[in-house]
């Protein structure tokens, strides 16, 4: 067995700056296991931290990235969660079991900056940062799980998503379909915002009850609304700069989970619409291990499927990846082979 295994690191920002590197095979500590990687995805996060644009103090090096899946080669003399052989998934942020987050698991204990990501061969955690891997699924496609999946997931929790209520979705990013998928399995309509008729195809395939396209309707509040009478319950709000239209597309006492901000980080927001609809605004950061493992249970007892990109890279090609990330050509999860 090789003593050492391949990585990819960041030694300064930008993605020119990604290099191959050598490193040991770690040893599990008494709690710990090991996980032989095989496969990782990509999010929008990635390509900011790469850049230096979500955290230009980070330290570095760094290995970039957050979602992987893999299987357990070794394990600690106390561990009593894993085996070796069993499936894996480390969690994104560290020490986040269950219950709402602290600033400094949101700010200093997550994957893929500042601690070590998933773009390597091998990972070491402890029992207690990672989730089984689905049963239903391949190791490509639950590696696209630890962050789309769940922040869709824990989105609609907090929403108290349920039947009878209208989510809106934006776009075929991981997040926006996992949201559409997870709302039908609630029992919820689905209205979905997308740029092109075979993106509308796709949604509709995937139980997606009406499909706006935003790029021929650009106000797209009176429309959302005229499909669903009285607004939407429950928007997905993945864009940061669409909030506005969001908001106009609201039910009374709807909820707004912002959970990205592909468009931008500024949007100006109508106090009147957020204090005469009664409109909850939820930033949401991803969710619980305890969140994870719902999810999960529920992909595998309903056979949902994530949906992957055409885009599939090796482990040199991972500035490539982050390009078609950037380039918003992509549907679905991007994914790294490992291997």
């Amino acid at each position: 067995m090789s003593k050492t295994y391949r990585a990819v690191t960041l030694p300064k920002f930008g993605a020119e700056n990604l290099v191959l590197t050598e490193r040991a095979v770690p040893e599990p500590g008494a709690n710990e296991i090991v996980i032989r990687l095989t496969s990782a995805s990509v999010n929008y996060r990635d390509v900011v931290v790469v850049d230096g644009t979500y955290r230009p103090d980070m330290a570095l090096p760094i290995v970039p990235l957050s979602d992987g899946c893999g299987e357990v080669v070794s394990v600690g003399d106390s561990v009593t969660r894993f085996k070796v052989g069993d499936r894996a998934l480390p969690v994104y942020t560290r020490g986040w079991t269950n219950g709402p987050a602290t600033q400094e698991q949101r700010t200093a204990r997550t994957l893929g900056g500042p601690f070590d990501g998933v773009a390597r061969e091998m990972i070491v955690v402890s029992e207690d940062n990672a989730v089984r891997a689905p049963a239903t699924l391949s190791d490509v496609e639950a590696s696209t799980l630890p962050i789309a999946a769940l922040t869709a997931w824990t989105t609609l929790k907090q929403a108290g998503a349920r039947p009878g209520q209208w989510v809106l979705t934006m776009g075929t990013g991981g997040v926006a379909l996992f949201a559409l998928q997870f709302a039908k399995l609630a029992g919820a309509s689905v209205v979905a915002l997308t740029s092109s008729n075979d993106k509308a195809e796709l949604l509709s395939n995937l139980g997606a009850d009406a499909v706006v396209n935003y790029k021929d309707t650009p106000d797209w509040a009176p429309v959302v609304r005229d499909i669903t009478g009285d607004g939407v319950d429950i928007a997905v709000e993945t864009v940061g700069a669409t909030l506005p239209h969001t908001l106009g597309s609201m039910a009374f006492n709807g909820f707004v989970g912002v959970i990205g901000f592909l468009g931008a980080k500024q949007a100006p927001a109508d106090i009147g619409k957020l204090i005469g609809g009664c409109i909850r605004v939820q930033g949401i950061a991803t969710g619980s291990r305890t969140n994870l493992e719902e999810a999960i249970a529920a992909i595998d007892a309903h056979g949902l499927k994530p949906v992957l990109d055409a885009g599939r890279f090796s482990m040199d090609q991972l500035g490539a990846a982050l390009e078609r990330q950037i380039s918003r050509a992509h549907i679905g999860k991007i994914t790294i082979d490992l291997t």
